[in-house]
């Protein structure tokens, strides 16, 4: 057992700035109060004076996939054989032993969303894994999580540039709407079908698919632009589909709209060079923008297009930008907890929660303050 004692504790669950202590037993969160009694032997960590906080989440990564230095040959985000690749699964490609684990949790990233690139219209599954750990099975909490899927310039360049389909925007649509079409075919020969002889043959690719199809995981949706956003809302709704808004970038320019609609928003990443035309109007307004319209937002670093560890300084820029501190705070624990169906796990302080806890030396959001403490499921990842 551990005890956190004296902590000035945000736990995302209606409580900022009280002093608190936090029992951790069996790598979960057992009580949260005031001067606590815990059983003799329990380890105590002072963190008086110090601000306490869930892990934070990033909700769009591809942690594991890189190598963490440039040049480095172990680059398995993009399978670049194909545009559609939804049989291929990201767990297959992570090098949990990768330098930008341990970065996570230095920077007080305790839980990832990590997938495939953007280089396929269809490019494979991601899943929501823990910042601790040697063998990536046991770090997954949540496999199959969504479907990857890319719009805009990403699959166009790729897969133009070898004169095969797609070369436009309307070729990433119809690639992706026939795969789901004869994704919802294929299901219905096996549903129809009064014995294993009249079923149709094994297909890999639409097999990943039926679980798209079935409403069972949603397709992450890369895209930049407002019209490429129309395009990914226009076909999911036109086959019954869930849906994330990854990127999100123009989303400012359209709120009231994605409102409407009620998909959740996974911004950025915001910080840096507008690399491409798409971003040109890349903006730290934007999750203020959408949060006030009422769209349910997190914030991403889209790892290693800007570091991990600085999940917390992009969640800073926007509450910068005009929005709401609590609401910033949410973009990176309770928001994407929900986003990606782990909110009963992790996400923000409360008992029985997973013990994803930071131990911070000031409040997050100064830049001078940095984490003296990570524990990820009651266990310490990373100490300064």
């Amino acid at each position: 057992m551990k005890l956190i004692k004296d902590g000035t504790l945000y736990t995302m669950a209606g409580q900022a700035g009280q002093q608190m202590d936090i029992l951790i037993d069996g790598g979960k969160i057992s009580k949260i109060g005031k001067s606590l009694e815990v059983p003799e032997g329990t380890q105590v960590i002072d963190a008086s004076g110090r601000f306490v906080f869930p892990g934070f989440i990033d909700a769009h990564c591809h942690v594991g996939t890189f190598g963490a230095a440039a040049g480095d040959m172990g680059v398995d985000v993009n399978e670049m054989s194909d545009p559609i690749t939804p049989h291929v699964r990201v767990i297959d490609g992570i090098n949990p032993l990768d330098e930008s684990i341990s970065n996570a949790a230095k920077g007080g990233v305790t839980t990832v969303a990590t997938g495939p690139g953007s280089a396929n219209v269809v490019g494979g599954t991601f899943i929501v894994m823990k910042m601790m750990g040697h063998r990536v099975d046991d770090m997954v909490i949540k496999d199959n999580l969504a479907m990857k899927c890319a719009f805009g310039e990403n699959p166009k360049r790729v897969y133009g540039s070898q004169s095969k389909m797609p070369t436009t925007r309307m070729g990433t649509a119809a690639k992706l709407r026939e795969l789901l079409f004869k994704t919802k075919e294929y299901i219905g020969k096996i549903e129809g079908a009064e014995d294993d002889s009249q079923k149709p043959p094994f297909d890999m690719k639409l097999e990943a698919m039926i679980p798209v199809v079935k409403g069972q995981i949603p397709l992450k949706a890369h895209a930049h632009q407002a019209d490429d956003i129309y395009t990914a809302i226009r076909i999911a709704k036109e086959f019954g589909l869930k849906l994330t808004l990854d990127h999100c970038t123009e989303g400012h320019l359209i709120a009231e709209d994605l409102a409407k609609e009620g998909y959740p928003c996974i911004v950025g990443p915001t910080f840096g060079f507008k690399s491409k035309f798409e971003l040109r109007n890349k903006s730290f307004d934007t999750p203020k923008i959408l949060v006030e319209a009422g769209v349910k937002v997190a914030i991403m670093t889209d790892s290693p297009i800007i570091p991990i560890d600085a999940l917390v300084m992009a969640a800073a820029l926007a509450h910068k930008a005009g929005l709401d501190e609590e609401e910033a705070l949410k973009t990176i624990t309770i928001n994407p907890a929900e986003i990606l169906g782990v909110s009963d796990r992790v996400g923000s302080l409360e008992v029985g929660k997973d013990a994803d806890i930071v131990i911070w030396s000031g409040h997050p959001f100064d830049i001078l303050a940095a984490p003296e403490m990570t524990i990820i499921d009651g266990e310490v990842a990373y100490s300064k």
